[in-house]
């Protein structure tokens, strides 16, 4: 049976990971009969924000402790994975990937990433083990592997169809690092056969969560396929 880690970064879309992304890509992961482990940094994350009004917080919470909500408890510091242990990494989005995992959401392409998850996805590539980014969270790859030989094809979604975000811009953004920006729907994937890393846009697009439970659903089903 394969077994996927799943790096969580926060427990809701505007400071943490995306709720929906995540859980309906652990449902896929385990309709095709695979299995998966969660972790995530145990560190304290951005910031908080509530989510009825989209106000900040002035309140402070760990990015581990966070991510336990999703995963109901079932979680591990994210030093405390082994890639010798996993057929596969996926990344749901939400601004956690873009404020916790990284800080592209303020510093853009000049932003940084946590050294063990750049590790980790460096190492994963190394090894050839496949890696799966759903929505936001292609910047952080992008950034990652900025100034080695791997310039991934990413998406984060397509300026033909609506979108709440610049797609433009995000894509603009990781060819800036030395990524290939691809365009996709919410009905597509784009899928690097190379380095074995497959990306949806899931809701960088206009959708609902039949719209990400169908975009997850493909990202995983591919990455198993590797």
């Amino acid at each position: 049976m394969k077994r996927i880690g799943i790096i969580l970064h926060g427990c809701g879309v505007f400071d943490g990971t995306e709720i929906q992304e995540a859980t309906m890509a652990m449902l896929a992961i385990r309709e095709a009969e695979a299995e998966y482990r969660c972790y995530a940094p145990d560190r304290p994350q951005h910031h908080v924000i509530n989510h009825a009004n989209g106000q900040e917080m002035p309140e402070t919470r760990n990015i581990l402790v966070e991510s336990a909500r999703i995963s109901r408890g079932q979680i591990e510091d994210i030093r405390h994975l082994n890639l010798d242990d996993l057929d596969g990494l996926l990344i749901p989005g939400g601004f956690g990937a873009a404020k916790n995992l990284s800080t592209w959401a303020f510093d853009g392409p000049a932003a940084t990433v946590l050294p063990e998850v750049r590790e980790i996805l460096i190492a994963a590539v190394e090894k050839g083990i496949p890696i799966a980014a759903l929505c936001v969270s292609p910047v952080v790859l992008a950034k990652a592997f900025e100034g080695t030989d791997w310039h991934a094809r990413l998406t984060l979604g397509t300026t033909a169809a609506a979108s709440p975000y610049d797609i433009a811009g995000f894509h603009a953004g990781i060819g800036q690092v030395g990524a290939h920006p691809a365009e996709a729907t919410i009905e597509e994937i784009v899928v690097d056969q190379d380095l074995k890393i497959v990306t949806a846009p899931c809701y960088m697009m206009e959708t609902d969560i039949l719209g990400i439970r169908n975009n997850a659903k493909l990202a995983v089903e591919r990455l198993l396929a590797f």
